[in-house]
């Protein structure tokens, strides 16, 4: 006579499951405390990085990855504590397809991450096509071929998909995050070297870490020891809380920090709940290596913040002292200076010979020059501080642009250089303040013309869609001139303070390395951005801006 399954239940005395995951077929606590300390991290971070910016594929993808881990765990918790065969097989085959999701999200991740843009259809395509099969296949006995009823294990029977499949695609992602991480690598600068082994080092141990309490508890039948694997989340918190705090990679400033901080108290406080004495050694131990990774990173950290503050704090007090001195005495000695050259012009001291004349407007000529660059120093001064408010309206950007044309064109074409304007009719209304941004018009237009030896110079504007604003526009202003260009080293340094090229000088001897900060001061406090592209030295350059459109 064939045993019913509900006889085969009450022989194995089974005990039924109360909210699916609690129940005494779990044998032990600290199975509640490796799955409930992940889940709760992976969600806590996953839900910070995510409200910080929800139009950010980085983020948009790490809640992703950290969401389906917590329901990976939380099916896992199912298992365990389930009495019923047909939900083992149910959450057993959705753990089946989730596991190598994660490990595709990973790798979509890390791509992201590194190359910040996302990927081309067709590598997201061949991203996730190794799932394809396992989709497919999920209802058939090639994943799972049913329930083991000859023992009370509460286990089912695994097909081809799941034994051999589902780890062969796992360790191709794996190498294919590595191999991805190591030419990403040799082409990176050193900064960003930092970066992408810190996250493939993290991305690494956690997908290593969540198969390996799989393949240990299959192996050794030690499955407090498979345990073990599923603490690879706080594992990844900590590094992902590094690079948020330290390269800002999503812009969450100190939330990484907290979860460190959150992590250690949620594995303290689960140690209360832990029975058995072998059990406390685990988790303390665990605890320790936590304890030790955090305090190093964040002793670290707040000891070199606090030597950037004590260094910010002195260069910002030499800073306002420099200015002073030049706001009240170098200024006004070429003020003082360019009167008694203006007065030798207009006659007040009689008659001067041509020569004279000559020698007085050069004077001239060098004061204005002189002053316009005290003057450049200031207002980068104060648009730092913020010692002046923008007078923000609606205005005509196309008109700026036609303002800034008329005047700067004359000199340009004088120098034997072609003046092409590529200017698209339409709507360029902005909001923003007119003369900051016609000094931003003005500074790409004589920079264009100063560092342009023959050629051309090419002013353009245009309107475009902008697909990260759901379709709003944005105005598109370039510069492009055939001159001297920039290498390498000098785009590092563009748009920094005082940043110039080593070769800048040589072309334009005022040049003082203010003028594109400037720009980029002011672009962004006009909620813009600015940025500028080159094919190398003696090839040319193209500065651009980029400004809302109303």
């Amino acid at each position: 006579m064939e045993t019913s399954i509900q006889t085969f239940i009450e022989m194995c005395e089974w005990d039924p499951a109360r909210f699916l995951v609690f129940s005494d077929n779990v044998f032990g606590t600290l199975i509640y405390y490796s799955h409930f300390l992940p889940l709760v991290l992976s969600l806590v971070v996953g839900f910070f990085v995510l409200i910080q910016n929800r139009k950010v594929l980085t983020n948009q993808l790490l809640f992703l990855i950290t969401f389906l881990f917590s329901v990976w765990a939380f099916f896992d918790l199912i298992l365990w504590a389930t009495e019923k065969n047909e939900y083992t097989v149910f959450f057993w085959s959705v753990m089946i397809l989730i596991e190598p999701f994660i490990y595709a999200l990973s790798f979509y991740f890390v791509n992201v991450f590194v190359s910040k843009t996302d990927v081309s259809l067709k590598k997201k395509f061949a991203i996730f096509l190794p799932l394809l099969p396992i989709i497919i296949l999920l209802p058939t006995k090639f994943v799972l071929q049913g329930f083991d009823l000859t023992n009370c294990y509460r286990e089912a029977v695994e097909g081809f998909i799941a034994i051999y499949y589902v780890y062969f695609i796992e360790i191709v992602y794996t190498f294919w995050i590595l191999d991805f991480a190591f030419r990403k690598y040799r082409q990176a600068e050193r900064e960003m070297r930092k970066q992408i082994v810190l996250i493939t080092i993290g991305v690494i141990l956690f997908l290593i870490s969540f198969v390996s309490g799989n393949i240990v508890g299959s192996l050794t039948e030690d499955w407090n020891l498979a345990q073990v694997g599923l603490f690879s989340m706080p594992i990844f918190v900590i590094f992902l809380g590094y690079m948020i705090v330290k390269f800002k990679a999503f812009n969450v400033k100190l939330i990484g920090a907290q979860a460190l901080v959150f992590a250690l108290g949620f594995l303290v406080f689960g140690i209360i709940f832990i029975r058995t004495i072998d059990n406390v050694r685990l988790v303390a131990l665990a605890t320790l290596v936590l304890i030790v990774i955090v305090g190093y990173l964040l002793i670290k950290g707040v000891k070199k913040e606090i030597e950037q503050r004590e260094e910010l704090a002195n260069l910002i007090q030499q800073r306002e002292s420099l200015v002073h001195l030049i706001d009240h005495k170098v200024k006004g000695s070429f003020t003082r200076s360019k009167y008694v050259f203006a007065e030798m012009l207009d006659g007040t001291f009689g008659p001067i010979s041509e020569e004279i004349k000559k020698r007085a407007e050069e004077g001239l000529e060098s004061n204005d020059a002189g002053i316009k660059t005290i003057d450049l120093v200031l207002n980068v001064a104060n648009l730092q501080k913020g010692g002046f408010k923008y007078d923000m309206k609606t205005v005509d950007f196309l008109e700026i642009v036609r303002q800034s044309i008329t005047e700067k064109k004359p000199p340009i074409e004088t120098k034997g250089l072609k003046f092409v304007e590529d200017i698209k009719e339409g709507n360029y209304s902005t909001a923003g303040d007119p003369f900051w941004l016609k000094e931003v018009v003005n500074n790409f237009i004589d920079n264009a013309g100063k560092y342009t030896k023959a050629g051309s110079v090419t002013v353009g504007l245009a309107r475009e869609a902008d697909p990260a604003k759901d379709g709003a526009s944005k105005i598109k202003f370039y510069v492009k001139d055939s001159g001297m260009g920039i290498t390498e080293e000098d785009r590092k340094i563009l748009f920094t303070e005082g940043g110039r090229g080593k070769d800048s000088v040589k072309v334009n001897v005022d040049s003082t390395g203010y003028g594109l900060y400037s720009v980029k001061l002011i672009v962004e406090a006009h909620k813009g951005k600015v940025w500028a592209e080159s094919e190398g030295q003696g090839k040319g350059s193209t500065f651009y801006v980029e400004l809302d459109a109303l």
